[in-house]
Order: C-alpha cells, then sequence, then structure tokens
C-alpha cells in the first residue's frame, strides 16, 4: 500500500509550540519530531505505561538534539521557587513569546473536562504574564487561551510528570546553521540507531519492556481487558500520536534516502494506527494482533538504518 502523508490535529505540542517560536524559518513539525529520536521504538514504562516511542526516552531527551540537528539554539532555564519562575516568565514574555513545559495537563481548566492531574505532559507557548493570568498559545487546539496564574503555576510544578524538572522554559531562540530537511534527518540516524538497540540514557523501572517484547506483553494486556486505563491511554493519545510520529518518520527517512527504513516505519505507522477502532469499539483480539504484527519491525528498522 501506498504511503500518503498525514496533515491533521494530533497531540504533537512540543513540536508545534518549538514551530511557533521558529517562525517563517521552521522546519516542517515532521522533522522537529522525528529528529528528537523518539519515534525509534516502542516502550512500555514499568510493565504498566506503554508509549510508541524509543525504549528509556523522554522528550526532555530530545529537544537540544532537534535544535541542533536543524541548526538553532536555545538558552533554558528551569527550577527555583513559583515566585521566582513566574518573575523569570513575566520578564521573559515581555520581551517575545516563550516555550514553555512540561506541564502538567489536567491542571490546565480550558481543556474541557480537566480538574486535576492525570499525569499527562504538555508544552505551551506563553505570550503575556499579568497580576491574575497567563495568556498562551495551547497547541491541543486552543490560540490566545487565558489560564489562571495559580492553575499555570500548578501545571508548570510538573508534579505528576514522570520526567523533567519543574518550572522549565526556553528562550532565546536563535538559528546558528542553515541546514536541510534531509541533512538533518541523516544527521540524528545514529541515534536512531542506539534508540532501537534499546541503548537507554535513562534507568527503567522493574517491568519494563521495549520494542518487541513491549508490543507482545502490551497485547497480553489488551487481551485480558486492556484494564487499568490501559484503553483510554491508547485511544486518547498513545495510538494516536505514534501513529502519526511514524508516518512522520516513513516521510521524513524517505527525503533523507532511506528508502527501505522508510517502508519499515510506513508499515509501523499503519499497524498502530489501525489499532483505533478495534481499541475503541472493543474488538481487542484485532489490536492485539496488529502489536504482534508490529513486534518484529524494530529489529527489521534498525538493520535497514544500519
Amino acid at each position: 500500500m501506498r504511503h500518503t502523508p498525514y496533515v491533521g490535529s494530533g497531540p504533537y505540542c512540543y513540536a508545534n509550540s518549538f514551530a511557533m517560536l521558529l517562525g517563517e524559518r521552521a522546519p516542517s513539525t515532521a522533522v522537529i519530531e522525528v529528529t528528537t529520536g523518539g519515534p525509534f521504538g516502542m516502550q512500555l514504562i514499568g510493565g504498566r505505561t506503554v508509549f510508541f516511542d524509543a525504549y528509556g526516552w523522554n522528550p526532555e531527551l530530545g529537544f537540544d538534539q532537534a535544535l541542533a540537528a536543524i541548526g538553532w539554539r536555545s538558552a533554558v532555564s528551569r527550577g527555583g521557587t513559583a515566585d521566582e519562575a513566574l518573575a523569570r516568565l513575566a520578564g521573559a514574555a515581555a520581551t517575545g513569546p516563550v516555550w514553555v513545559g512540561p506541564l502538567e495537563m489536567g491542571h490546565l481548566r480550558h481543556h474541557p473536562e480537566m480538574t486535576g492531574p492525570i499525569g499527562a505532559d504538555h508544552y505551551v507557548v506563553v505570550l503575556d504574564v499579568a497580576d491574575d493570568r497567563v495568556l498562551v498559545h495551547d497547541p491541543h487546539g486552543y490560540p490566545y487561551a487565558q489560564v489562571p496564574v495559580d492553575d499555570f503555576l500548578a501545571a508548570w510544578r510538573a508534579e505528576t510528570v514522570d520526567y523533567g524538572e519543574p518550572y522549565t522554559m526556553r528562550t532565546d531562540f536563535r538559528q546558528v546553521a542553515e541546514v536541510s530537511d534531509a541533512e538533518a534527518i541523516r544527521s540524528i540516524v545514529p541515534t536512531a540507531i542506539r534508540r532501537l538497540a534499546m541503548e537507554a540514557e535513562v534507568a527503567m523501572p522493574p517491568g519494563s519492556l521495549g520494542n518487541g517484547e513491549a508490543a507482545e506483553r502490551v497485547a497480553q494486556l489488551i487481551e485480558a481487558g486492556a484494564g487499568g486505563g490501559l484503553r483510554e491511554h491508547l485511544i486518547y493519545f498513545a495510538i494516536r500520536v505514534g501513529a502519526r510520529r511514524l508516518g512522520d518518520t516513513a516521510d521524513c527517512l524517505l527525503r533523507a534516502g532511506y528508502a527501505e527504513a522508510a517502508g519499515i516505519a510506513a508499515l509501523q505507522a499503519r499497524l498502530v494506527g489501525s489499532m483505533q477502532y478495534p481499541m475503541v469499539v472493543g474488538d481487542l483480539p484485532a489490536a492485539a494482533a496488529a502489536l504482534r504484527e508490529l513486534a518484529p519491525t524494530y529489529d527489521r528498522l534498525r538493520a535497514a538504518l544500519g
């Protein structure tokens, strides 16, 4: 089947936020996303939480790599007290937009039905800070959203996000090199190979699995009923972002001259995307079968890149 690039909505919050900050010189969000190294693998964290991204990877590990690959730099600040962080943010926003995150999405009540922490990370662009509210472009579909300061600080503290540090923001984005999309993708292929080899940079909790083993275990969990929030996590987030990210990986690898690897990534995208309907309607055996077909593709992708 021919691979057709996807254009549409989806949970691409940090890539969209980077694109807003980089402006007219930004590469596509596909290139930004793929250069983080995230798409190259699958992980089951602690035997409970599944993501269609590289074993031992989290977004914070990929940001500087992505910016370097596309020829950009930024200044990062983090930590301190809430008052110090808010003052730092207000000062930065007075001179231009600020990239902020991770945030705990559950504290952002302009998202319908959000009333408290849900353990979901998020990223936004802050436009202005006033005494009682923070004005943001929220790439989840909420331009010019006004967030009460207390809610924003609770979200920015990110106590229920399992990576990163409180009050992290990026400013002073500057282009330091002209880099083509193909050059950017080729530059991260060695990282992609390491990710597919499951060379984690962080300690993983007991019960964690990667790639084919993760796919098989998640298939078993789905066959057992997909309880404990697994079904909801898959249908509202993991499948959506996973399929889009893998489709973008196929597009980028083809552009960079890796035709065989692009075909494998396109297959991965189709398999992950094919899980959405059966997971929603309860056809759990079909979703599990897709995962078992997905399992051997990670070794194939690594071989095609190496």
